[in-house]
């Protein structure tokens, strides 16, 4: 039984075609769409090639909008890849939105609120506050379901809506609330735990951060701990077949419990590094709907880490280039949303794709 779990999870390592091609195809049908449905509406031809190509520009155009994608690319990746992870697992983590609020807080506080720690102690700190948080907000609704049998997807909606409203409360409280202000906003974490930008030395302006060079390292990390430890093929075999992976020997619970730490972790770094890397302060909405827009990147990238880098980028490149695409060509960046959910609409019907071009796969099962 156990070298049959084996032989299964093993072989979903890496699908090129599952992981690549599906994805790739599903983004352009989705921009054909998209494009067809602008012609329907009464946008000129001309004019949808203009929106296409300043989305294309604003996201890859010039150092300036390569460091916008990467900027909104790293909390979505962060999040995604603990979303993936529990994907893996056979769990459905709906809270990552939740999680980020808490795990952002966290460093929040850590970040105002020590002031004598040089940058090297007082950053990491500030991190990893978010990232235990994050891990501790999760863990309960892994609890509640190894527990009690509490369907995570229940419980992790309830927990996203405490943290949302857990967040306007402590917005509102003297010791975390800005001086001289009666809205709802934090107080600015001190420079020692801000990410520094990567590229200020080129120009000042450009906002990529060091929390790029983080999550680089999270999507290796997860990689490893996926396929190269004791630990992810456990999670894996039990998302693959929990009654099987049980007869195996793996405790069900103490994996449940375990893999949606590791996913808040991850989630809680993403509030983190918006926090510390782009902010600098908490307001009622600083997560962004990150949270959900992560399990549309979770769903694009196959939940394999490497996939879900570069869905994150795509879905990035979509936010950076929709800025510029509705300045130029006057269309609403609505237009993103729409290709987002097409995407996500082909990705849940993979068949749908290899219908609509069957040649493309049929030419890489030939070669």
């Amino acid at each position: 039984m156990f070298e049959f779990i084996k032989s299964k999870v093993i072989s979903e390592n890496f699908d090129y075609e599952e992981i690549l091609l599906t994805p790739i195809l599903a983004t352009l049908l989705a921009l054909i769409i998209g494009c067809i449905f602008l012609l329907a509406t009464g946008e000129s031809f001309s004019n949808i090639l203009l929106a296409f190509s300043n989305l294309f520009i604003g996201a890859f155009g010039s150092l300036n909008a390569i460091s916008e994608t990467c900027t909104a690319a790293t909390p979505l990746i962060l999040a995604a890849l603990g979303i993936s992870l529990a994907f893996r697992a056979g769990l459905f983590n709906i809270g990552a939105e939740g999680q980020i609020i808490i795990g952002g807080i966290a460093t929040v506080i850590i970040g105002f609120s020590i002031d004598f720690l040089p940058i090297w102690l007082h950053l990491p700190l500030a991190l990893l506050f978010g990232a235990i948080f994050g891990a501790l907000y999760a863990a309960i609704a892994g609890w509640l379901k190894a527990s009690t049998g509490a369907h995570e997807v229940i419980s992790t909606i309830m927990l996203n809506l405490i943290a949302l409203r857990l967040l306007d409360y402590l917005l509102r409280l003297p010791i975390i609330q800005k001086e001289g202000r009666n809205d709802p906003i934090s107080k600015s974490v001190l420079d020692t735990a801000q990410l520094p930008q990567i590229l200020s030395f080129v120009e000042p302006q450009l906002r990529i951060h060091s929390g790029f060079i983080i999550m680089l390292f999270a999507v290796l990390f997860v990689y490893w701990l996926l396929f190269h430890t004791t630990i992810g093929f456990e999670f894996r075999s039990t998302g693959a077949n929990p009654n099987a992976a049980q007869y195996a020997g793996i405790k069900a619970s103490l994996t449940i419990v375990l893999v949606m730490g590791i996913a808040g972790a991850l989630a809680g770094l993403a509030g983190a590094n918006q926090i510390t890397g782009v902010l600098g302060r908490a307001t009622p909405g600083f997560s962004a709907s990150i949270g959900f827009d992560a399990i549309a990147v979770a769903l694009l990238g196959r939940s394999h880490p490497f996939g879900v880098l570069f869905a994150g980028l795509l879905f990035g490149a979509l936010v950076a280039g929709g800025r510029l695409m509705q300045v130029k060509a006057g269309v609403s960046i609505d237009l993103i949303t729409i290709i987002q959910a097409l995407i996500i609409v082909f990705i849940a019907a993979p068949l749908l794709v290899k219908n609509t071009v069957p040649w493309a796969f049929k030419a890489k099962k030939k070669s």
